[in-house]
């Protein structure tokens, strides 16, 4: 049949034949890895819902555990800035200036950002089942030691150890959601694992507003018990982690055979190697390093997530200086706006998954958070300001998990794919330095540098960075489709075409003309 198959294939594409070997890549046995399909000889009305209960089960099993993570990771990194007005600064003594303050919040992202790209790695070798409360259970105890601090020094150690505690959480739960599902489904749940950031924001304020009121109870300040109560909250949550988190495919325990053979049958008919026991080499980390995806998304990203932590960390100030709010209005303040963020991040994952339109989503989202900083920055009204905050987080919690979700669906490979995302979501993360410097006391009410900064971000970086990506992509699919790669594949075994990850296409010939063909599907990159 191959013979066959390799004439017609010369006979029907302009580029030059290929070789039995490519061939072999283009037809039925590029899925001989494929286990067998537990449902052969179903229907396709019962297989599909079959898939359906398969995704829900995933769904159920994996998704809200998840988000309670990442609430509690969210919560613990950004509720200093609520701790803030609930007395920190002048119980430690730090700097009337705020240098020390802002120090500190560097602190954490340097760290963070440092020890990311590994690890995803490590969460690949160790498996989700121990790495992840392993370092929820360390951070946990970071947290509980920021309300046991009585100088700046204390702080400013906690603060460092937490970034690196907490490093893992977001890169490796994203790659962890990416060898589970397919890539037209990966979207909806990156949004609705990330929305809980959104509301980690909303709950942040209302639980610093009831923590305060545990004001000089062990002759502790109310700052502190939003630290030590967040924090041992943390802890318990780390070990039923143990339980509640699972492995991937090839080992969840909760998968049946035969929905293990489903999953994996499922991923790799759509392209994606995350079901394979891929050992780890370099050559993974510098086709990542050296792949441009890489280094765009990681100038995305920064546009979205520089925003993302000066708002987080600083919209309780923000708020409080607009007016003549008290500390308990200000926080609770703070819950609207991001109660609108959570609903617009799920929408837009929703919206991405059907359109597979995702830069269109960024460019079209990021104009809300550059509207509603300009109005930040120019209006004078306290409540025309206020709606900005609504404007800056609709425009910017969407875009953090739609980017995400953009680069995991356009790089191929365990490995590959996995440091791609450290990388991008590290450097994103190491602008939290920036954004922790720019909203200064001495700036305040205005805070002009602030808002202006966060908005320059939003403007060359997310939006136009998200455009440079979508014209680049575009012009990639049309190469494609046009035969221009073709040459990609020649001479190289099955395996080899394998492990080029996304750039492993070959143009499928027509089914019309070959209706006995079974073609590999090409990669085609998400615009």
């Amino acid at each position: 049949m191959n013979e066959k198959v390799g004439t017609q294939l010369s006979a029907g594409n302009e580029s030059p034949p290929l070789r039995d070997v490519e061939k072999e890549a283009i037809v039925g046995n590029s899925f001989r890895d494929l286990p067998p399909d537990p449902d052969a000889g179903l229907s396709e009305e019962e297989k599909a819902k079959i898939d359906k209960k398969l995704v829900l089960k995933l769904d159920l099993k994996l998704i809200p555990w998840l988000c309670l993570l990442y609430l509690v990771a969210f919560l613990d990194r950004t509720n200093i800035g609520n701790a803030k007005l609930a007395g920190l600064p002048e119980a430690l003594h730090l700097s009337s200036s705020g240098s020390q303050y802002n120090t500190a919040l560097s602190l954490f992202f340097i760290s963070y950002s440092l020890f990311e790209p590994g690890t995803n790695v490590l969460l690949k070798r160790l498996r989700p089942s121990v790495f992840l409360p392993v370092t929820i259970l360390i951070w946990g105890v970071c947290m509980t030691c920021m309300g046991l601090t009585y100088n700046f020094s204390g702080l400013a150690a906690a603060r460092f150890f937490l970034g690196l505690a907490e490093a893992g959480l977001f890169p490796g739960v994203n790659y962890y959601l990416s060898c589970w599902y397919k890539r037209s489904e990966f979207g909806l749940r990156a949004a609705i694992f990330f929305s809980a950031a959104a509301l980690a924001g909303s709950f942040g304020g209302l639980l610093a507003y009831l923590l305060e009121k545990m004001d000089g109870i062990g002759g502790k300040g109310g700052w502190a018990w939003i630290f030590i109560i967040e924090g041992l909250a943390t802890i318990l949550i780390s070990i039923a982690s143990f339980w509640m988190v699972h492995d991937f495919p090839d080992d969840a325990t909760f998968l049946s055979d035969a929905d293990r053979a489903r999953v994996i049958r499922r991923l790799k008919l759509d392209k994606q190697s995350s079901a394979e026991h891929e050992q780890f080499k370099m050559e993974y980390f510098w086709a990542a390093v050296k792949d441009y995806k890489t280094w765009l998304l990681s100038i995305v990203y920064m546009g979205a997530d520089g925003p993302l932590y000066a708002f987080s960390l600083f919209l309780p100030t923000i708020i409080a200086s607009l007016g003549t709010y008290s500390t308990v209005q200000a926080q609770l303040l703070t819950i609207p706006p991001y109660a609108a963020a959570t609903i617009l991040t799920v929408a837009v994952g929703f919206i991405g998954d059907r359109t597979k339109a995702r830069g269109i989503c960024n460019i079209a989202v990021s104009l809300l958070g550059i509207i509603g900083f300009s109005m930040l920055l120019g209006a004078k009204s306290a409540g025309v300001r206020y709606a900005g905050t609504f404007l800056g987080a609709l425009g910017i919690y969407p875009c953090i998990p739609n980017t995400v979700s953009w680069g995991s669906n356009n790089i191929e490979g365990v490995y590959k794919r996995g440091i791609a995302m450290g990388i991008f979501i590290g450097w994103g993360n190491l602008n939290g330095v920036v954004s922790s410097n720019i909203y200064l006391p001495s700036n305040a009410p205005g805070y002009e540098i602030g808002h202006g900064v966060v908005l320059a971000y939003l403007v060359l970086f997310l939006f136009g960075g998200s455009i440079l990506q979508t014209i680049l992509l575009r012009r990639e699919n049309q190469k494609r489709l046009s035969g221009k790669r073709d040459y990609w594949v020649q001479g190289k075994t099955h395996e080899e075409i394998e492990l080029l990850g996304d750039k492993r296409y070959v143009r499928a010939p027509s089914r019309r003309r070959f209706p006995l063909m079974v073609c590999r599907p090409d990669f085609l990159y998400v615009v």
